[in-house]
C-alpha cells in the first residue's frame, strides 16, 4: 500500500514528510503498458516519471492546496513533455510523450534539457475557482544560476524552492519498476523572521545561525539516504537510520492513490473547443471522434449523432422518449 509520513523536529523550526507509492505507482506503469501503442516507457523516463510523482506528492502534502498540483517538466531531448498530477487528496497520475530514442544511461540532461532549454512548471489549479481567477505558475530552467545543467530533479526542486518559496528545501527521490519514494526535509521560517529592528538584530543574527545548524545537520543526514536504501526499506526503518538521535513528531500517515480525473463531459467539452466545422470533419473522415487519455487510457468516442449534439443547445434538442420494446 503507497504511504505517505509527515514528520516535525521537535522544537526546531524544520519539517519532513517520506513517501512511498507502490500500489499507486505500479498501476501507472501497468496502464501505460496496457493501452499505449509504444508499451511501457524506457526505464530513465520511467524513473523521471516515478520521481516527479513522488515529489507531486511531497509538494501537495505540504501546501494542503484545495486544488491539483501539476509538476511538468518540458525540453528539448526525447522527452518532449512529463507531467506529474496530484489533487488534495493525495490521488495521483502521470505520463509522458517520449519522441526519439533514450538510452539506458540517459538521465535528466539527457532525457529533457540537451541544449539547455529545458524547463520546470509547477501549476497550482484551484479546485472552486472565483470567476476569472487563474491557474497560477511558477516556471524555472533546469539549471543553475551559471547556467550549468541540473543533473537530477531533486536538485531543480531545491532550487525552484529556494528562488520561488524562499525555503531550504533538501530533496531525495528515487524510483524503479515496483516503487517511486521520496523524503523532503524543509527549514521552516521563524515568526518574525526577516522584520526584526535595532537591537534585536544581533540578537536574531545568532539564532539564525543555530536555526540554520541545526537545519544543516539534519539536511546533511537526508541526503546521506541512498537510492537503494529509500527504494528497499521500510519508513520506520530509514527514519531511525537516520533521525535517531532526533525527537520526530509524527503524524498519522495518509494513503495517496492512482486515480483519473479524465471524463466524457471533459473531452466533451475539448471536441467544442475544435469548433463544429473540425469536429464534423473528423467525423465525416474517421466515422467517429475517438479520443484517449494519456493517464489511464480510457477510450471515449462519439458518433456523428453524439458529436452533433455537442453544438446543439438543449432547447434545440428532440425530446426524450422512452424505447421501443
Amino acid at each position: 500500500m503507497s504511504e505517505l509520513h509527515k514528520f516535525l523536529f521537535d522544537g526546531l523550526p524544520v519539517r519532513g514528510a517520506l513517501v512511498r507509492l507502490t500500489g499507486a505507482w505500479t498501476e501507472i506503469l501497468a496502464r501505460r503498458e496496457a493501452n499505449s501503442a509504444t508499451g511501457a516507457w524506457p526505464p530513465p523516463v520511467a524513473e523521471l516519471l516515478g520521481e516527479m510523482a513522488a515529489a507531486g506528492v511531497l509538494m501537495q502534502s505540504n501546501i494542503k492546496f484545495n486544488g491539483a498540483l501539476v509538476l511538468q517538466i518540458f525540453g528539448d531531448g526525447p522527452v518532449k513533455v512529463a507531467v506529474a498530477e496530484v489533487q488534495h487528496d493525495l490521488s495521483v497520475r502521470a505520463t509522458a510523450k517520449v519522441v526519439g530514442d533514450v538510452q539506458i544511461t540517459d538521465r535528466l540532461p539527457e532525457l529533457v534539457n540537451a541544449h539547455n532549454h529545458g524547463r520546470c512548471a509547477i501549476t497550482l489549479d484551484p479546485r472552486d475557482k472565483f470567476p476569472g481567477q487563474q491557474p497560477y505558475q511558477g516556471v524555472v530552467p533546469l539549471h543553475g544560476d551559471r547556467r550549468e545543467k541540473l543533473p537530477k530533479l531533486s536538485d531543480v526542486l531545491q532550487h525552484y524552492m529556494l528562488q520561488s518559496e524562499q525555503l531550504d528545501t533538501t530533496l531525495v527521490l528515487a524510483a524503479d519498476a515496483k516503487v517511486a519514494a521520496g523524503l523532503l526535509i524543509q527549514r521552516l521560517p521563524v515568526q518574525g523572521e526577516g522584520n526584526l529592528e535595532g537591537s534585536m538584530v544581533s540578537q536574531a543574527n545568532e539564532d539564525e545561525i543555530g536555526l540554520n545548524e541545526h537545519y544543516n545537520r539534519i539536511a546533511i543526514l537526508a541526503a546521506s539516504l541512498t537510492r537503494d536504501e529509500l527504494l528497499e526499506l521500510d519508513v520506520d526503518t530509514v527514519l531511525r537510520r537516520l533521525f535517531w538521535e532526533e525527537k520526530l513528531l509524527r503524524f498519522p500517515p495518509q494513503t495517496p492513490r492512482f486515480a483519473c480525473t479524465c471524463s466524457r463531459e471533459r473531452v466533451a467539452g475539448m471536441i467544442r473547443g475544435l469548433g463544429r466545422e473540425e469536429a464534423e470533419g473528423i467525423v465525416a473522415e474517421q466515422g467517429q471522434i475517438e479520443v484517449g487519455c494519456d493517464f489511464c487510457g480510457t477510450q471515449y468516442r462519439f458518433d456523428a449523432v453524439d458529436a452533433a449534439q455537442l453544438f446543439t443547445s438543449p432547447g434545440d434538442q428532440p425530446p426524450v422518449t422512452s424505447a421501443v420494446q
